[in-house]
């Protein structure tokens, strides 16, 4: 199909069915219909309108329980969420890719070479390269395609754009070159090695894998070469609650050693303890050991310790609740989740600037709005930036209301747990 007959059938409502399978509201369908017509439109401008072209999306993330325990081997539940990344792609008959970002400059590469350069370190092509070398390594068909992208997942809100974007560069090739056969697995391990080895920046596969497998899903890290990962099966969209996430515009700068600090004590509790990382060491082991460890690891370490062993558990929790359709419990362990980040985890705030605690702030209000209906946490890293709330729809206006009077105008944004990861849309 053309870009201007697919334009044709999005604005005469004949794609609507399969925007509303991947979004799941009309509302948003209509919001959807208007992104991609632009996104055609932008393709036809630089690419022409003589080739087939398909539309393909990769949703951002949002971490539901499992604070902070990934980068120790543990357990984390995350989900898919309605703001993603998108394309509008055809095939070259090259080795060349052309992927043009709305708000950004071209990237062209050349797939012929796939090698990784210290040079192209931070760079959003590298990235392109990375994700088709990875996929040339597991034994998929790779080729070049022109695309143009655009992505309402927020930068700097704890979301995952970037690894959405890795995705959507496997769904890609995927669906222009192996007929959509690429597992959802190899997609995001293929997206975390695009990031590590061709981008430059180390980070584990939780966000790739919740973007490209979708809805809600478990991932155990006990074995990082192999991971168990674990589709959740339950309609969030009939729970009667929302997904808010609230930025609170806390600033993000220097926050690198508070981040760095959590995972390097909970790695000295286990090396204290003649391992390399906590998941290595039976929680009871761990308890038993506190008095020994008192004085060779600082307190704050074994505190973010009992945060790692407890919440493994509540992931467990968690994914049972779901499961069971009992989302009462669920929102008890989310809470509790929140409750330990703050407490033990203390990445809510950083030690440098005791008196700026914006998320502590977004935490309290929301207590007082949803205790005993709802459920509110510290979102991603901490520190600064995002909180997360489970909110019961007739509650929604009114928490929305009260958030952006505290933090400005927008700063609440209401999200959907998305049912599929990265796909073909039509």
């Amino acid at each position: 199909m053309k870009p201007s007959e697919l334009i044709a059938k999005i604005n005469s409502g004949e794609m609507d069915g399969k925007l509303k399978a991947v979004y799941v509201s009309d509302e948003a369908v209509c919001y959807q219909r208007d992104r991609y017509v632009r996104t055609c439109k932008a393709f036809i401008d630089m690419f022409g309108d003589d080739r087939d072209v398909m539309a393909v999306s990769a949703p951002g993330r949002t971490e539901v329980c499992g604070n902070h325990t990934d980068h120790n081997n543990g357990k984390v539940l995350a989900a898919s969420i309605n703001l993603d990344a998108i394309a509008i792609c055809a095939k070259r008959d090259d080795l060349s890719i052309c992927e043009k970002s709305e708000g950004h400059a071209v990237n062209n590469v050349d797939i012929s070479d796939l090698t990784p350069r210290e040079s192209e370190y931070g760079k959003s092509g590298s990235m392109v390269k990375g994700v088709a070398a990875r996929l040339n390594d597991l034994g998929y068909k790779i080729g070049g395609f022109d695309a143009c992208t655009t992505s309402d997942v927020m930068g700097g809100s704890g979301l995952s754009s970037s690894a959405a974007f890795e995705v959507l560069l496997g769904n890609i090739i995927s669906y222009l070159y192996n007929d959509g056969s690429i597992d959802a697995v190899d997609i995001a391990k293929a997206a975390q090695y695009s990031e590590n080895v061709f981008f430059g920046k180390p980070s584990g596969l939780l966000d790739q894998m919740a973007s490209s497998v979708g809805t809600f899903v478990t991932i155990d890290f006990k074995s990082t070469e192999e991971p168990i990962i674990k589709k959740v099966d339950y309609d969030f969209a009939h729970s009667g609650y929302s997904l808010c996430i609230v930025d609170t515009h806390g600033s993000h700068s220097d926050l690198t050693d508070d981040y760095a600090a959590v995972r390097s004590e909970m790695e000295a509790v286990a090396k204290a303890m003649g391992k390399s990382v906590l998941r290595e060491i039976d929680e009871k082991d761990f308890f038993k050991a506190i008095p020994a460890l008192t004085g060779k690891v600082n307190d704050r370490a074994i505190l973010r310790a009992t945060h790692f062993y407890n919440e493994n558990k509540r992931v467990d929790r968690a994914v049972s609740a779901l499961e069971n359709g009992d989302f009462d419990s669920f929102k008890e362990v989310i809470t509790a989740s929140g409750m330990s980040s703050y407490l033990y985890c203390q990445n809510v705030y950083t030690p440098n600037k005791p008196t700026e605690q914006k998320l502590s702030l977004a935490l309290c209000i929301s207590q007082e709005l949803l205790e005993g209906r709802g459920a509110w946490r510290v979102h991603g890293g901490g520190f600064a930036g995002t909180i997360q709330a489970f909110v019961p729809n007739d509650l929604l206006d009114t928490y929305k209301t009260e958030m952006d009077a505290v933090f400005g105008e927008g700063s609440c944004h209401v999200l959907i747990i998305r049912p599929v990861g990265g796909t073909r849309v039509m």
